[in-house]
């Protein structure tokens, strides 16, 4: 239908735009000559099945926004495009274009007549083949996907445009020609054009700065005639961008100037203003890059995160990708952008600004960090590779076919202990009872005793208090005999349903006869029966989780064990228009506030968890050794939180072998490795938030009905250092290598599955390995 709107016409006045009666003869006739060479009945056809705009959907590109809804992370789609309606551009590319391209839009009919017989003419007679298109013509072309200069081709684009012409104002078919039309560089329609060629806009709400100016827009519609180089001649026709060559410019100068006399003749500007006017040198560079859309920076991938998450929603499911990136659609995830910058800061090792410990290092030395909010499961800040079209070492996701996508599963050794003593408070077991912790002790009940392949189980860290340690003094030092007999107390499945309750919703088994370790979703079936796919060593941390996942855990022990799904969209809305929206739901653990007081206190007596810019913080360590190794190690952790920020940390390597430093050095630990990294990040990420640390600070458990211990207590939680030292020390070879001791951390993302990219070689995990 016709709109009611107004729009400069010739000589720069407004003319209204009612509805029209047109004589239709010369158009019959014109298309009558057509028919006689190009059949009556192709004829019929196109007059009862041509498009109009009402029928197209255009592709119009989809941009993800950082969690502020203002910044930019990437843009999605097949084309370059974002759609502004006519009444919210300003004049400067509506009057350049019909200048440059059409100067009777205003009085035609939508056809050009002459031309049309012209061509009709040669048809008959066998002359050269015509062209000459109204503004009308050239859109209807655009929107019928026209291709090659045909008489068909013709005959169609003076249907369509007759049909434009009756069916809409002027007004309207020049929207749809600037939101449509190709400009060169990917963009397509005027706004997207802006944005490449000068980085402004034609919106007219915009600030009058960051508005395209008159001179601008003629440059842009002088590029019209001729979007890209030929790719036959590149150097000799180049087109009109004036950053192409010598040429090009030259061109893009002669067309330019002939715009502005067009200018002068519409009545658009003045003959002073028109000589007052220069041709603008401001044109951006022509980015090679540009068509990435950032997809190919760490955030890429963010993306394939939300898109995955996208898949699974109401308005999405069971839809083609392209409805989503094609769709001219306003994505606001969670990342915020001050936190993702300290991840990519502090995890990107081969950065200038990595903690020294982990700069320099050998090229398959590689990083994953992921924070959480605390109560709503956003992920504010995703680091799992350098490339969103590389490997993802920080979770998976699932494709478009449904296909596992990421490499992000790592045994957690120690970091898992954190699960073990969140069951353990939920029991009502204290930090402060005593656990027999030898450096070496049998568990007939799960097969490791001195006669079997595995062995006993060994500490590979001693402590002051052994061999009588409180469950708090265990922690801190990573004692393995002590965390596997806890986990035998309180039976596999406690555990398990402990970290699935937290956020951990796949763990990765070992199949007798798989190379791989499979994914078992922890959801899937009640904790007892999941539990009997993993045995007693689940509990110091055997079995690969990811970081997402493990972040998502941590992130509910921040919240006093209130846990929310971890998730990466905020919002996705189309023209103003809200089409999704996050769900958030928290779900209790069931820890009481003492459960939770003894976990924080435990826990940041840490030494690697302490930060040094005020804020009380709570985590640890983990490591696993490689193969049968007691030396050397190929994964490291350090999980944790505070009040207001929750993260989890892997440093590993991309093909399994252990992690060797530049030296020759083979001590690795979580506490070397991966705790720098996590220190820096939540020191950074926490300041860049502006956040009150006052408001965060930790409660002070009652240990009720404890007896007073024989040892010393504990140092004040906020002042004084952790007891032992966290990284391991020199001890005898046990008949098997045993987890290393060391913060913990947890992953808070999906499982992976079979990856679809080369995955680098798996570490298959088994009973003869332990956590340090």
């Amino acid at each position: 239908m016709r709109g009611t709107g107004e729009t400069p016409g010739p000589a720069g006045a407004t003319t209204a735009s009612p509805k029209r009666k047109r004589r239709r003869l010369p158009v019959v006739l014109a298309v009558c000559v057509l028919l006689a060479g190009c059949g009556l009945v192709a004829g019929g056809y196109y007059f009862d099945s041509v498009p109009t705009p009402s029928d197209l959907k255009l592709p119009e590109s989809t941009t993800v926004f950082y969690a502020d809804g203002r910044t930019p992370m990437a843009k999605l789609g097949a084309q370059n495009r974002t759609i502004v309606p006519y009444d919210q551009m300003n004049d400067s590319a509506k009057q350049a274009i019909v200048a440059a391209e059409d100067r009777t839009f205003w009085t035609n009919r939508g056809i050009d007549f002459k031309g049309v017989l012209r061509a009709a003419w040669a048809n008959v007679s066998g002359g050269q083949r015509q062209g000459a298109s109204t503004l009308t013509q050239q859109y209807a072309r655009i929107a019928a996907d026209l291709r090659g200069v045909t008489y068909s081709r013709k005959l169609r684009e003076a249907v369509i445009a007759w049909k434009l012409d009756d069916a809409y104002t002027k007004e309207e078919i020049l929207g749809f020609y600037l939101n449509t039309v190709p400009f060169g560089r990917g963009a397509y329609g005027i706004e997207a054009a802006a944005q490449t060629y000068f980085g402004k806009t034609v919106r007219r709400d915009a600030p009058p700065e960051r508005q395209l100016t008159q001179a601008e827009a003629m440059v842009l519609c002088a590029m019209v005639k001729q979007p890209e180089a030929d790719p036959a001649d590149p150097e000799g026709t180049p087109g009109y961008d004036p950053r192409r060559n010598a040429l090009a410019r030259q061109n893009s100068i002669d067309r330019w100037n002939y715009i502005r006399d067009g200018m002068v003749k519409l009545g658009y500007l003045t003959p002073q203003q028109a000589a007052d006017l220069a041709y603008p040198d401001t044109v951006r560079p022509i980015d090679k890059d540009a068509g990435r859309s950032d997809l190919d920076r760490p955030t890429g991938l963010v993306v394939n995160h939300v898109l995955a998450e996208l898949r699974g929603t109401e308005p999405f499911r069971g839809k083609p990708d392209e409805v989503i990136r094609d769709g001219g659609y306003r994505i606001v995830t969670t990342i915020d952008k001050r936190v993702q910058d300290a991840a990519e800061a502090a995890a990107d090792i081969r950065r200038d600004t990595a903690p020294r410990a982990v700069r320099g290092q050998p090229r398959n030395w590689q990083a994953a960090l992921v924070a959480v909010e605390p109560g709503s499961g956003r992920v504010l800040g995703y680091y799992g590779g350098d490339k969103g079209s590389g490997a993802d070492y920080a979770g998976w996701y699932s494709d478009e076919d449904g296909q596992a996508r990421g490499f992000g599963q790592h045994p957690p050794g120690s970091s898992f202990k954190v699960y073990d003593l969140a069951a353990a408070v939920r029991d009502g077991i204290s930090v402060k009872e005593r656990f027999d912790s030898p450096d070496t002790k049998e568990f007939p009940a799960s097969g490791r005793t001195k006669g079997s392949a595995a062995g006993p189980i060994r500490n590979a860290e001693r402590a002051p208090c052994q061999p009588d340690c409180a469950l708090w003094e265990a922690t801190v030092a990573s004692l393995n005999v002590t965390y596997f007999e806890l986990t035998e107390r309180l039976g596999t499945d406690k555990v398990i349903e402990m970290a699935r309750q937290a956020g951990v919703e796949s763990m990765w088994e070992t199949v007798r006869g798989n190379p791989r370790p499979q994914r078992v979703d922890l959801r899937s079936d009640p904790a007892d029966e999941v539990a009997k796919r993993f045995s007693t060593e689940v509990g110091i941390g055997q079995y690969g989780i990811t970081v997402q996942d493990h972040a998502n855990g941590m992130a509910t022990f921040a919240a006093g064990g209130k846990r929310a799904d971890a998730h990466f969209v905020r919002s996705v809305s189309k023209d103003d228009e809200e089409v999704w929206t996050e769900q958030l739901r928290t779900t209790d653990l069931g820890l009481d506030r003492e459960a939770v007081d003894q976990l924080d206190w435990t826990l940041r007596r840490v030494r690697a968890a302490k930060l040094d810019n005020g804020w009380d913080s709570a985590g640890k360590t983990g490591t696993w050794q490689a193969g049968k190794s007691t030396t050397q190690n190929v994964h490291t952790w350090m999980v944790g939180w505070t009040g207001a920020l929750a993260s989890a940390v892997w440093l590993g390597t991309t093909d399994g072998k252990p992690l060797r430093t530049s030296d020759g050095s083979y001590d690795v630990y979580g506490s070397t490795g991966a705790a720098p990294i996590w220190r820096q990040f939540m020191t950074k990420a926490t300041e860049a938030m502006k956040l009150d640390p006052g408001k965060y600070r930790f409660g002070e458990p009652k240990f009720p009905g404890d007896t007073p211990e024989p040892t010393a207590s504990a140092p004040p939680p906020s002042t004084a250092a952790p007891t032992p030292s966290d990284s391991p020390s020199p001890s005898p070879t046990p008949s098997s290598p045993s987890p290393s001791p060391e913060p913990t951390g947890r992953p808070t993302s999906r499982p992976t599955l079979t990856p679809t990219l080369p995955p680098p070689p798996t570490i298959t995990p088994t009973r003869t390995r332990g956590p340090r």
